[in-house]
């Protein structure tokens, strides 16, 4: 079975079927729900540039459907739609993304039936869409490709391969190939052929496969495989006591912490790393820290300043094989700085408090581009209803979609899809699901970020425009208050990108939203418009992952002066308004 057929099975299994929800909070109020549209896969989550694209849509497709391929608003082919698969050449450009658009025309106007995001990039750290994987049982090939076609759809275009090693000082056990299973940390077992089989089918659809390990983790018994007593961090001046993390049942060993910084641990590591290459087709190193420590020590009783040694850390490891990508974690943000400065692909941000407001979720992602100059972009592992992951239950579709609209506007990525949404730091823990409103509203919500990534992730000046209305609305600049629309200004060559959030009707402004309280917003419709500028427009349009699939749409507008006036057809939890000058 192809793998264009098994993402369609996959997907209209648990989107058209299954959504008798709808990110429209109207249909959970009684009201009938929109007529579900078709739904358009690819085959790849991106593509090389050159590289031809492969759609498959699922449904029942009317004789008059059409498909456009658009770059931002500039419709650049048109086609019949004829049959259920075909493929386009998109332009050779690197670094680009694009939007499909099937659509059908009645009584005049454009309906839209399915669209799809395109990314065209010859590499994912350009624009890191980050996912994980957390179990490796026995798993069939088609279970498998069940995971990857979900997360692949959503455009993932790295895994991060979390806990599925033997131990963090020897990833792999034994000394020679590796056995058909071993057990983790937990005790879990690992099937090999199952962490195989997700490399193969991620490779497949474009995904780069990362492992996952600590950068200064042992277990108890790490002295019998060559982990010398010199390289550990200690409590004390005297080297009596070892740093560790006290781990209980059904955990198999605390973990004890070493010195990032020591060359012997560096060069064993990635001696470690360079076996796990051997053996596995990974495509680089996910590097894990747990943050601040206090004071600690090396061996000598000098004192241990461990966010310095980050740098000299993923400098090894890339120094030792550069033909594969770092990335390492900011636990809150420790060490950010030395690891930017360091070879790492991207910058990653686990966020804690005190960074629980949306305003703060932005400014991780604002101080992450100052630190490169926004040439190395954001992926934030932000635990959305983290105090309701304790127990089984779902998660709060506002939550999650109000904190993807702030991550996405500000330019960064969300960790948070991989055999199931992210609740906690333990990544295996899935006690909370996604409603079927959530699980039909995020897949535009993704198609979205890949689509408009050259607005959204791609350079440009954050700015604040003045912009106004005469409805009974409130707009306001960022950052976010209850009870208002707050705007997002952005200068991208020679456009003005407006974000607009709709915080109306929020009942609280925490991100992480622990009780899961956050209220769905109403949609405002056609909100007058009128901007100050001394250019001249030329064009203005508009897009949403709320409405019309992320499609985007041109509106009419009238310029007198410096005053331009328009009307924003929709805001839901977020529109982006673009302005064209000449």
């Amino acid at each position: 079975m192809s793998d264009v057929i098994q993402v369609l099975g996959l997907l209209s299994a648990s989107l058209l079927a299954g959504s008798c929800g709808s990110s429209n909070p109207t249909s959970l109020r009684g009201e009938p729900p929109a007529p579900q549209p078709l739904l358009l896969s690819t085959d790849k989550a991106a593509y090389a540039p050159g590289e031809a694209v492969t759609f498959a849509l699922a449904g029942s497709v009317p004789a008059d459907a059409r498909v456009r391929y658009e770059y931002e608003d500039s419709v650049l082919a048109e086609a019949q739609v004829s049959g259920s698969t075909w493929s386009w050449q998109p332009p050779s450009t690197d670094f680009r993304g694009y939007m499909a658009e099937v659509y059908q025309t009645v009584n005049g106007e454009d309906s839209v039936l399915a669209t799809s995001g395109i990314d065209v990039s010859s590499t994912w750290t350009r624009f890191p869409r980050y996912g994980f994987l957390s179990r490796y049982p026995s798993m069939t090939a088609a279970r498998i490709d069940t995971v990857i076609d979900n997360l692949s759809r959503h455009h993932i275009n790295g895994l991060q391969f979390y806990d599925w090693h033997h131990a963090h000082h020897k990833m792999l056990p034994g000394t020679g190939a590796p056995p058909a299973t071993w057990t983790e940390i937990s005790g879990t077992t690992v099937y090999l052929a199952t962490v195989t089989g997700y490399i193969q089918a991620a490779h497949a659809h474009n995904m780069r496969a990362m492992f996952y390990n600590l950068v200064y983790g042992a277990l108890e018994n790490a002295a019998a495989d060559g982990v010398q007593e010199q390289w550990y961090s200690f409590t004390d001046a005297n080297h009596q006591n070892r740093d560790k993390l006290s781990l209980s049942a059904p955990f198999v060993s605390d973990i004890f912490l070493l010195d990032p910084g020591n060359a012997g641990w560096q060069q064993y590591i990635a001696q470690d790393a360079d076996r796990v290459y051997g053996a596995l087709a990974f495509d680089g190193f996910h590097m894990d820290q747990v943050g601040e420590r206090g004071t600690r020590y090396r061996y000598d009783g000098s004192p241990l300043d461990l966010a310095s040694t980050f740098g000299s850390f993923i400098t090894a490891m890339h120094d030792a094989r550069p033909d594969k990508y770092a990335v390492m974690n900011a636990v809150n943000q420790y060490g950010q700085p030395e690891i930017a400065a360091a070879p790492s692909a991207f910058l990653y941000s686990e966020v804690w408090e005190p960074h629980d407001s949306y305003a703060d979720l932005a400014q991780v992602i604002l101080d992450n581009d100052a630190l490169t100059n926004g040439q190395k972009h954001s992926v934030l592992a932000a635990y959305v209803n983290y105090g309701l992951a304790d127990r089984p239950g779902a998660f709060n579709t506002p939550s999650v979609l109000f904190a993807d609209a702030v991550i996405f506007a500000f330019g960064g990525a969300h960790l948070e899809l991989g055999e199931h949404m992210l609740g906690k730091e333990y990544f295996p823990n899935d006690n909370l699901v996604m409603r079927k409103d959530l699980r039909t509203a995020l897949v535009p919500y993704y198609d979205f970020l890949v689509a408009y990534e050259n607005l959204l992730r791609d350079g440009g000046r954050f700015n604040t425009p003045e912009l106004r209305t005469s409805a009974s609305l409130s707009l306001g600049a960022w950052p976010p208050q209850p009870g208002h629309v707050a705007m997002v200004g952005k200068l991208v060559g020679n456009r003005q990108v407006i974000h607009l959030l709709n915080f109306t009707d929020a009942t609280t402004m925490s991100w992480r939203d622990d009780a899961g309280v956050q209220a769905y917003p109403h949609e405002r419709t056609q909100i007058p418009l009128q901007l100050t500028t001394d250019r001249t427009v030329s064009r203005v349009w508009y897009a949403t992952p709320d409405r019309n699939l992320a499609a985007p749409r041109t509106l009419p507008f009238v310029q007198t002066g410096t005053q331009v006036s328009f009307t924003l057809p929709s805001l839901e939890y977020w529109s982006m308004i673009v302005v064209d000058y000449q």
